[in-house]
């Protein structure tokens, strides 16, 4: 959802990737919530933060709250947005609960990203 916002947000002229600790496939709620606010994100696809390259980058923002956020070497700004991960395996969670967790994390990701963009103007 980061990378979608980010890019529609930023707009072209930034070069936004996103990579995580442990990739996988984006999360069907993911792709719903995003759509909700018409950005697809259904052809982005999880990429280890292993696959990434230090030297290319400006700006590294960590979104990991309960879990071990990955560290990427070298002189590179870093920000940390501590935002919880929507995902869960708890079978307890109804599907409206999955749904109200994507949309939360979506609109906190959303906020700070327009927060950012202020600040990179500025």
């Amino acid at each position: 959802m980061a990378e979608g916002l980010a890019r529609h947000i930023l707009g072209p002229g930034a070069a936004v990737s996103s990579a995580g600790s442990q990739p996988g496939r984006v999360n069907p709620f993911a792709i719903e919530a995003m759509a909700e606010i018409g950005i697809d994100i259904s052809g982005q696809r999880s990429t280890s933060v292993a696959d990434v390259d230090p030297a290319g980058l400006d700006l590294v923002v960590t979104l990991c709250a309960e879990e071990v956020c990955p560290v990427l070497p070298g002189r590179v700004q870093r920000l940390h947005w501590p935002i919880a991960d929507p995902a869960s395996s708890d079978p307890s969670l109804a599907t409206d609960d999955l749904r109200r967790r994507f949309r939360t994390a979506r609109d906190e990701i959303q906020a700070r990203i327009e927060t950012l963009r202020g600040e990179l103007s500025a």
